[in-house]
């Protein structure tokens, strides 16, 4: 009996095609009709050609209180005041924090405050006036285009979310901008390990950057071996490799771009790495991976307190 393989073909596309492509992406870079959505972050966008591109899956990791989450949630905002010209949405899955929790954030940012301050948890209260600027950057960021999931799914469920919201008629055709924080929460099918939902997931989201514009940005943990005694004391040891990130192989086989966020003083180093960097209130980013550049490591100010971290005006770059 002959086998019906017409299901199982998967599509071909002559060069030509691909070619027409690429020469056409390269003329609409350089007439300006094609543009990276820029970061606050000069030396970032340096290294990032221009900054956020469509079709590419970035990679932030580290460890608790590296700072990662602070950085991809002032992402969420300064991607539309940076570039008002795109049209783009955020679909932001939040599975570590309640999406309110995420605004109080972005109004302690925009307004330099402590959310300590914001909720009144220690004995000083917001004045009349303070409380009226919150209420005024609340109304200001309602107005982003952001959808934020907080129930943690599976694999399966998150790439059906993904593709039900491209097909909302306000959202159908638009470039998306895909947040995930973080991938350790991704719920498992019966039976998986960590590892294996891990390689599920980029597995899929290498499916879905494919997908009209859609731009992934993940945030993921290193194991422990970084905190090791040995890396500590060793600081030819200091940096962060690849091997330290949780599921190292799959995540750096789906990343286009792989950072690491660092904050030394964290593991009570006081002078970091071989040629003895600053290390209070500093926190280093290491592009272990750029698929249209270098590794390079760049150096930031810690603001975490008001949810945001700065470029240093100083920046190591290797």
């Amino acid at each position: 009996m002959a086998m019906n393989l017409s299901n199982k073909i998967l599509p071909l596309r002559n060069i030509k095609d691909p070619t027409n492509e690429i020469v056409k992406y390269i003329a609409d870079r350089r007439a300006g009709i094609v543009r990276s959505l820029k970061t606050r972050w000069p030396k970032f966008n340096e290294q990032c050609m221009g900054g956020i591109e469509p079709n590419t899956i970035y990679t932030v990791a580290g460890i608790s209180g590296s700072g990662k989450s602070a950085f991809a949630n002032s992402l969420e905002t300064d991607l539309f005041d940076l570039n008002p010209e795109t049209e783009f949405v955020v679909l932001s899955f939040n599975f570590e924090m309640l999406s309110s929790r995420q605004v109080g954030r972005k109004i302690s940012y925009k307004l330099a405050k402590t959310t300590q301050q914001l909720y009144g948890s220690g004995k000083e209260k917001l004045n009349e006036a303070e409380y009226h600027a919150v209420l005024e950057e609340a109304r200001k960021i309602e107005r982003y285009p952001i959808y934020y999931v907080d129930v943690p799914g599976n694999v399966d469920e998150i790439k059906t979310t993904i593709l039900h919201f491209m097909e909302l008629p306000e959202i159908k055709g638009k470039w998306i901008v895909i947040f995930l924080d973080h991938t350790l929460l991704t719920k498992g099918r019966l039976g998986n390990s960590e590892r294996e939902t891990l390689s599920d997931l980029q597995h899929m989201f290498m499916e879905i950057k494919k997908y009209g514009s859609n731009t992934v940005i993940q945030l993921s943990q290193l194991n422990r071996e970084i905190e090791t005694t040995e890396r500590i004391v060793k600081p030819n040891l200091h940096f962060p490799i690849r091997r330290d990130i949780f599921g190292s192989e799959s995540i750096f086989q789906a990343s286009d771009y792989l950072f690491v966020l660092h904050r030394p003083e964290l593991l009570g180093i006081k002078e970091y790495g071989p040629s003895g960097w600053d290390v209070p209130n500093l926190i280093y980013m290491h592009i272990l991976k750029n698929r249209e550049g270098k590794p390079a490591i760049i150096k930031f100010k810690n603001n975490l307190k008001h949810n945001r971290i700065d470029q240093h005006d100083e920046n190591n770059s290797t």
